[in-house]
């Protein structure tokens, strides 16, 4: 039997192709401005990688921005909300997750599982770029280096600097001036993560985390803000040795292969 999971973001869209409950297909690409081009374009690259026809497929759920209207099309059967999916496909990838710290480009969430991935609470920045993917963006753009080199960049840094604006606009004229006055690239990408880091650890102490923690979402690929949020909370990141862009599009295609009947619970009502 083969199960969709159809994840559309802000930046990126994603699809994961399981047979039973095993990966065999996945995809991953830069967002189209229609949803559901998105969609399309995706599925159709992990259905065709393997060969297999839209008719081949038991199910297919979608999650993330224009979910309804992906359903509505006919690309998908049901749809269920990114919490639910990335909550639930962090705990089918490591049980003994609790606490999951997803960040995607637009939005921020914190949210705990049960010991069956069920959603119990959640927290949610979707009011303000900063603590976001867009954020780190705009951050390398000004910086002048790759959005995957962040990261890295940060963890060569000397003695970080200390934004003390909260607003990404505001920081991205702090990092000018940094530059204008002298600092390195690197200590400049350190100020970022911990500003990062702040806002994301501020996030997950709305939902009180406890046990073992992870990040999915593109942000989670950045290794200073992940070592950050860890200092911060006082939790380490459980590495679920798995892409964490896919997370949302394998926690849809797990729950679609549960089939849709016992979705309604684990939807929450979110």
């Amino acid at each position: 039997m083969y199960y969709v999971g159809i994840d559309v973001g802000s930046l990126t869209a994603e699809a994961i192709l399981l047979e039973g409950t095993r990966v065999v297909a996945s995809a991953n690409i830069a967002a189209l401005a229609n949803p559901l081009d998105s969609a399309r374009e995706v599925v159709g690259g992990v259905l065709g990688e393997k060969g297999i026809r839209p008719s081949d497929v038991r199910y297919t759920i979608a999650t993330g921005y224009g979910r309804e209207a992906i359903q509505s099309h006919g690309l998908a059967q049901e749809n269920l909300s990114e919490i639910s999916c990335h909550g639930y496909g962090a705990w089918c990838l490591a049980p003994r997750v609790r606490t999951i710290i997803d960040i995607g480009g637009q939005d921020a969430k914190a949210i705990c599982v049960d010991d069956r991935g069920g959603l119990e609470r959640f927290a949610m920045n979707d009011k303000c770029a900063a603590g976001t993917g867009h954020f780190l963006e705009h951050m390398s753009r000004t910086l002048e280096v790759e959005l995957g080199e962040l990261g890295r960049l940060a963890l060569s840094a000397r003695r970080a600097v200390r934004m003390t604006s909260r607003c990404t606009i505001f920081v991205e004229t702090e990092v000018l001036h940094f530059l204008q006055r002298g600092h390195t690239p690197a200590d400049i990408a350190a100020g970022v993560a911990d500003a990062m880091a702040e806002r994301v650890a501020g996030l997950a102490r709305r939902v009180h985390p406890q046990g073992a923690m992870t990040m999915t979402g593109g942000v989670a690929k950045n290794v200073a803000v992940k070592r950050e949020v860890e200092k911060r909370l006082g939790l380490p990141v459980v590495d679920l040795r798995f892409d964490p862009q896919l997370v949302g599009a394998f926690g849809a295609a797990r729950l679609a292969a549960k089939g849709p009947s016992k979705n309604k619970s684990s939807n929450q009502g979110v």
